[in-house]
């Protein structure tokens, strides 16, 4: 403790108790007045810890709720207790026994701490008398033992370090009797000790000391004159020395409060006796009471106030009319009775008295203000009792010398944010008298919501080819709290669409509109999900998020592509049989469309060419012949075929076909449930493999043999061998062709599906493969000395492939375009196509 701290005598009385699940701590200090400001009380943070109170982990450690007399003390942050001015008791508490300062604070844990700082006295008054010198006037009859009261000296301090004692200046003839007033105040009253002779002395001055009880005591002095007057032979007498009475503090003007009779047996005005009050009679007894100086009744001359004063000491003398007259001195103590005239007062002991402030999160049995209930009446009509009214969240707990309002169910600001409290005090009086106070208690936002979107799923049809940064849709989410806690903010939940950053597809701003980040193809992506956040700026921060569906509509952006027949330059060619009668199919014409719905639901059309000839089927594509075709008949037809989607606006495709008319073929119908096109297919197949060994076993007997004639024979018969082949090939499939359109529920076989891959023929000087495009792109064998082309293959369009030995090849390296056909006298080039010859 610092120097200046020495006279500060601290004590620290810690008291705890439980009620129910609050805690109350008493902390009670003591300091000395006149301390200098800024001076330590206590460490009430370290005081209460110590008593398991339950503080803050970082300051402010208390609330302070109440403060009795802030201009006196303070509560700093850290818990520490200071004076703000300097305390003169004699001046706050006058002469109250107690002079205590009274502080409640509060912890963030619900807990409150009580303190009661008292100020203790010190003697640093000394007594004084209300004027400079007292004269009083003694008959020379007075017999010893009379008595005069003496106007007594006050001390603003209190206790022990008031008036204690009186002292005269040492005589024989008059001396002190010290009496003690109601109030606990001490006068003296002069006695006579022995008898008084006015011609020999007439007039005597002493001084009277008033001394307090501090150590070393302080003194106070008055000069007392005594004239000594000239006898009467009898002097007023009261019944008694000491009056006690009751009165009602309500009641009113001119009250009785007491008749007193003085008797004096004298006659004449010897005997007409006077009252009146002493002189020293204070001001507030004057204006509470009146004396009739002629019959002594005293009554009420004011208001009297039990709370304010309850008791009164009135001294009453009596004189009589005669000369030299010795007045007679009784006390009247008048005791005010309590009536119960004061309602309960209620005081809000917060920093707000008019709105207090709680969090929705506060749990049950937070504090949220205390109470103090006070009635100035005693007894039964200072008995109170507080009540909470209405149904609210909140009950209110009773201690002994306040109250305090606890949290009593679930906060919830967003349903109700305001709650208008009745506290109502009623004490035990006859009648009762009650008191009502209004506390408005306003809750607090806590961040305890999360953004809730207005739909948990979004979806928003988009047409394709949309432009990028074009907004999408606009997603929503509410809030219901307050402030910061309340601010929607929103971002893209990080995720992938198609192996690629959802930020690539989309963005959001902060007010929750989406943008396209790309433009869209319903062809690659019809739809796309991703998840947006909605995220609040409260702390901690709370979140939620709902999925959006981005339906891509479609748009007819894709042309019809041809897929059947395939066409070359735009152009397919196609044979049918000179004898195919009406309805006869012709081909099938597809097309693809990428695009959906009407955009890719296709119509098929001939638009130009020999129209009069066939017709298309507008679903299947299916182009069927509507006539038949004579011996007269052209070689060729020439249709366009035209694939037109139903999109706005309608895209298409065409194809140009060239139909051949080949040689009359019988084409025989399948024949129950047997299909003859795929006996035919099974019989070449066998035939084939027998040419195939065939040629295989001569190949090697003529491997075997060098001389030069037997190998030209081996030639000649293997040459033999595949011109017979091909001519039975050609017969099958030509036969097989015929009964195509006979077949409708069996798979077709055509001379598309004929394909013959003949192997390398070591030996053979040449093999003369050609392909005809009227004859589908199968490969067909023959010798190239004939004298005419494959049915319904002309030579202008023919492929020809000739195949030498390694021998030959050998022969003539510095000549690879050369090649030496029997019969022949000039060269063939090895491959023509179109009649342009090709690298080999």
């Amino acid at each position: 403790i610092a120097p200046e701290m020495e006279l500060i005598q601290l004590t620290a009385v810690f008291l705890l108790f439980w009620v129910g699940t609050e805690a109350v701590i008493n902390l009670k200090y003591g300091i000395n007045e006149e301390i200098k400001p800024g001076s330590v009380i206590g460490n009430v943070t370290r005081d209460a810890l110590k008593q398991g109170f339950q503080i803050a982990p970082q300051p402010p450690y208390l609330r302070v709720i109440s403060n009795s007399e802030p201009r006196w003390v303070e509560l700093s942050p850290a818990g520490i207790l200071t004076t703000q001015m300097k305390i003169d008791r004699d001046v706050v508490c006058r002469q109250n026994p107690k002079c205590i300062i009274s502080l409640e604070v509060m912890s963030n844990s619900m807990e409150i701490c009580v303190i009661k700082v008292e100020i203790e006295d010190l003697n640093d008054n000394a007594p004084r008398f209300p004027t400079s010198h007292i004269d009083i006037e003694i008959s020379e009859n007075a017999s010893p033992g009379t008595r005069f009261p003496l106007e007594g000296a006050s001390d603003p301090d209190s206790g022990i370090f008031g008036v204690q004692s009186y002292s005269i200046t040492p005589n024989e003839l008059f001396g002190l009797e010290i009496k003690t007033r109601g109030d606990g105040s001490k006068i003296a009253e002069l006695v006579v000790q022995k008898s008084l002779d006015r011609e020999t002395q007439s007039h005597y001055s002493y001084e009277i000391s008033a001394e307090d009880g501090g150590d070393p005591p302080k003194i106070g002095a008055v000069q007392l004159n005594i004239r000594v007057i000239d006898s009467n032979d009898n002097n007023p007498v009261f019944d008694e020395p000491v009056y006690t009475v009751n009165v009602m503090e309500n009641s009113p003007v001119n009250t009785l409060v007491i008749d007193l009779n003085a008797t004096d047996p004298d006659e004449g005005t010897n005997g007409e006796v006077v009252y009146s009050f002493n002189s020293y009679v204070t001001e507030k007894t004057r204006e509470a009471f009146k004396i009739d100086p002629r019959t002594g009744i005293i009554t009420v001359n004011g208001v009297l106030d039990y709370e304010t004063t309850q008791i009164y000491e009135i001294d009453v003398q009596a004189k009589d009319l005669g000369p030299n007259s010795i007045p007679a001195h009784c006390k009247v103590t008048v005791n005010v009775m309590d009536t119960n005239d004061n309602p309960p007062v209620i005081s809000l002991l917060s920093l707000n008295t008019e709105m207090v402030e709680v969090s929705e999160n506060a749990q049950r049995g937070y504090v949220i203000a205390l109470v103090r209930v006070s009635d100035k009446d005693s007894g039964a009509n200072g008995k109170v009792k507080c009540t909470l009214q209405g149904n609210v969240p909140f009950r209110l707990q009773e201690y002994e010398s306040f109250s305090t309002i606890l949290v009593d169910g679930r906060l919830d600001r967003e349903q109700k944010d305001t709650f208008n409290l009745t506290i109502q005090a009623e004490d035990s009086g006859i009648p009762q008298l009650r008191a009502t106070k209004s506390l408005v208690v306003k809750v607090t936002d806590e961040n305890d919501n999360p953004p809730h979107f207005l739909k948990p799923h979004y979806q928003e049809m988009v047409m394709e080819n949309n432009l990028p940064g074009s907004c999408l849709l606009a997603v929503s989410a509410e809030d219901p709290d307050l402030g910061m806690n309340g601010t929607v903010s929103y971002s893209i939940v990080p995720g992938e669409i198609k192996h690629m950053d959802v930020n690539t597809y989309v963005s959001i701003n902060p007010s929750g509109r989406i943008y396209s980040m790309r433009s869209f193809d319903h062809e690659y992506t019809r739809t796309f999900d991703f998840k947006v956040l909605a995220r609040d700026n409260g702390n901690p921060s709370l979140s939620s998020n709902a999925t959006v569906r981005i339906v891509v509509l479609d748009v007819n952006d894709n042309t019809p592509v041809m897929t059947n027949p395939p066409l070359v330059n735009g152009t397919a060619e196609v044979s049918i049989p000179r004898n195919a009668g009406v309805g006869y199919m012709v081909t099938q014409v597809k097309a693809d469309d990428y695009d959906e719905g009407e955009n890719g639901r296709l119509t098929y059309t001939i638009s130009e060419g020999d129209r009069a000839f066939f017709e298309i089927d507008q679903v299947n594509g299916e182009v069927r012949s509507t006539r038949m075709f004579g011996e007269n008949a052209k070689s060729t037809y020439e249709i366009t075929v035209v694939a037109r989607d139903h999109g706005k606006p309608s895209l298409s495709a065409s194809a140009y076909i060239v139909v051949y008319l080949s040689p009359d073929l019988n084409a025989q119908e399948t024949i129950g449930p047997v299909n003859l096109s795929l006996i035919f297919i099974i019989a070449l197949g066998s035939i084939a493999a027998i040419l195939f060994i065939t040629m295989i076993f001569v190949a090697v007997k003529c491997k075997r043999d060098n001389k030069e004639i037997r190998t030209y024979n081996c030639r000649q018969s293997t040459a033999l061998l595949s011109l017979f082949s091909f001519f039975y090939l050609r017969r099958v499939a030509e036969y097989s062709y015929g009964n195509q359109k006979k077949s409708s529920k069996k798979k077709k076989l055509s001379k598309n599906d004929i394909r013959l891959v003949p192997r390398d023929v070591e030996e053979t000087d040449k093999m003369n493969v050609v392909s005809c495009s009227s004859l589908t792109s199968s490969l067909n064998y023959f010798d190239y000395h004939q004298q005419s082309l494959p049915l319904g293959c002309r030579r202008s369009e023919s492929t020809f492939l000739n195949v030498e030995n390694q021998n030959s090849r050998n022969a003539a390296p510095n000549h690879g375009y050369q090649h030496s056909f029997t019969g022949q006298g000039h060269q063939q080039p090895d491959l023509i196509i179109n009649g342009m010859p090709l690298p080999e």
